[in-house]
């Protein structure tokens, strides 16, 4: 796990806040609160309107209540002191401070005060109660500095509660290639494990597959009836896919699988099965997914997780028989109905499988699980989140993300997808038409619950059509930038001391960049990280007005030229 190098500049202006009312308490020109239920949370956000300032806070409103007050009153007297804040009492620590203070968001935001100076430039009071903040540019400057320095390591940020989280997603079953219709997982499922990491928390990536069970047999049969020359069944598999695996069938493994029936469709469709499985992490190797655990649903009932499970609920008195099948009470929990888990048939159900491994992941060492699903599980989510509830588990610490359908586009038309009729465009097949980059950015850009049309034709165009190609063009155009600096002998400063003062378009570049950590910290709070490439666009939007408006490589001013080399 990667250390911050400091807090967000939103927390350190929100710790900034806090002193000065705790100041005016002091001061006597405020009271102190009696009662913490009427202590508020302070929250600091950027105004609607930018010229407004930096950042703002609606404290004073919220103080109005609990004391009988005008905010714009309490806003003049929380102003005044927020002006003397670079003089404040609380700034004492030393220059280690920051790192040791981690966990600890306030001794933090002290410490970062201490080594990059106050954030408080000037102060603003705006009716009914606002107090609107712009940062100092000294402040703004060091935080700068420091982030140069983080390098990569610029954007971690402290969870409050770093928790081992694991996030199992795609999980598409092993009976055909990745197609682009249940790929969407992939991409939400990887950036919020990368937005989790970075926000301090242990993640462990998970796929579960289905390795057996009647879509497999099917897939068996289907492999074997087309190499053996028999008709498919009508409930099996076509497609190219699946006469290349009967191609590549050993005749060894089709020869000991035996006649026809069960036991060969169960031998070929797990080795097909495994095959197809490979090439599913292979695709998504290529897109620069990666999974830590490749979980199999059998082996839930091989290590006797799903038995286990079915115990713990018969001790907590939600098990019940009934018609030869075994029950969960789950109506006790608020369902409309109880579900079966295991079938009058001595077959488990996939409800069955669900509790086994909600129980086998918290006995992994886990402490909030996430499941990123397809929309169409919404009504798997109340029965496995109250079974977890039922075996003792946090029902909050199991989590389910159900993710909108996507609907592909080709010159207006829709593209049609089946992976039993074998027509379908594989994610290999559209990472090599539209790349990688392009792929990821579509996805996810957009809230996990909102469908999605996406338009393959313009995600191949390179144009400020594609968002992705104008967000990588301001990157472009840094790497040109450098690349020009080096060639004309100039370099960038050690510094950006005293550089932004008088500078507003490279000052606003330098906020907006200053931004990531509290982008991670958001994301990583809510679970939804389409504000990610939001953020990416806006910067490089600045960046590309930046570049309009301000000469970087001028060898006949070295000063500036070296000051601007810093900021780029």
């Amino acid at each position: 796990m990667h250390a911050p190098i400091s807090p967000p500049v939103r927390a350190i202006v929100r710790r900034a806040v806090e002193r000065a009312w705790e100041r005016a308490i002091a001061a006597g020109t405020l009271p102190a609160l009696s009662d913490a239920g009427e202590v508020p949370t302070i929250e600091v956000d950027r105004p609607a309107h930018p010229e407004h300032g930096d950042l703002a806070t609606n404290l004073a409103m919220k103080l109005a209540r609990p004391y009988r007050r005008s905010p714009l009153e309490i806003a003049q007297i929380l102003a005044a002191e927020l002006e003397r804040d670079a003089e404040a009492e609380g700034a004492v620590a030393g220059p280690d401070a920051a790192r040791d203070a981690v966990g600890d968001d306030a001794a933090a935001a002290d410490a970062a005060t201490v080594l990059l100076g106050s954030p408080v430039g000037s102060v603003d009071v705006a009716a009914p109660g606002f107090l609107n903040i712009r940062l100092a540019p000294a402040f703004v400057e060091a935080a700068a500095d420091a982030a140069r320095r983080a390098g990569e390591e610029f954007g971690r940020v402290a969870a409050p509660r770093p928790q081992h989280v694991n996030v199992e997603f795609v999980s598409a079953n092993p009976t055909g290639p990745l197609h682009i219709g249940n790929a969407r997982g992939a991409f939400v499922g990887d950036l919020l494990c990368r937005v989790l990491a970075a926000a301090g928390h242990r993640v462990t990536r998970e796929y579960y597959f289905n390795d057996f069970g009647q879509q497999v047999w099917n897939l068996g049969a289907s492999v074997a009836a087309i190499r053996l020359g028999t008709p498919i069944p009508e409930d099996g598999y076509r497609g190219d896919y699946v006469r290349e695996l009967a191609a590549e069938l050993p005749e060894a493994l089709l020869a000991g699988a035996g006649e026809p029936g069960p036991e060969r469709d169960r031998v070929v469709g797990e080795w097909a099965s495994e095959r197809i499985r490979a090439g599913i992490e292979a695709s998504l190797a290529h897109l620069g997914v990666h999974f830590d655990v490749w979980k199999s649903e059998g082996s839930l009932y091989t290590d006797g997780s799903v038995e286990r499970a079915l115990e713990r609920l018969r001790a907590a008195g939600v098990v019940y028989e009934a018609d030869g099948a075994v029950w969960f009470r789950s109506t006790a929990y608020g369902d409309d109905k109880d579900r079966v888990i295991r079938k009058s048939s001595g077959d488990y159900t996939y409800f069955g499988s669900d509790i086994g491994y909600v129980a086998e992941k918290f006995g992994r060492g886990f402490d909030h699980l996430v499941y990123i699903w397809g929309v169409d599980h919404h009504g798997t989510v109340a029965r496995v989140r109250n079974a977890a509830e039922a075996m003792g588990f946090a029902r909050d610490d199991v989590e389910m993300i159900l993710v909108a359908w996507v609907r592909f586009v080709r010159d207006g038309a829709e593209v049609s997808m089946s992976k039993r009729t074998g027509e379908f465009i594989t994610l290999d097949e559209l990472l090599a038409e539209v790349g990688v980059d392009a792929a990821r950015w579509f996805f996810g850009s957009r809230a996990h619950t909102s469908a999605i049309d996406f338009d393959i034709e313009l995600a191949k165009k390179q144009s400020n059509e594609n968002p992705v190609y104008y967000v990588q063009y301001a990157h472009a155009r840094i790497c040109s930038i450098l690349r020009k600096a080096a060639d004309s002998g100039l370099t960038a400063a050690d510094s950006l001391d005293g550089s932004l003062a008088d500078d507003e378009v490279s000052r606003g570049l330098a906020i907006l960049a200053l931004r990531l950590p509290e982008v991670v910290e958001d994301a990583a709070t809510v679970h939804e990280t389409q504000g990610v490439t939001a953020y990416a666009t806006e910067l490089a939007t600045a960046f590309h007005a930046f570049y309009r408006d301000r000469r970087v490589v001028d060898a006949a001013d070295p000063a500036t030229s070296a000051a601007r080399l810093a900021l780029v």
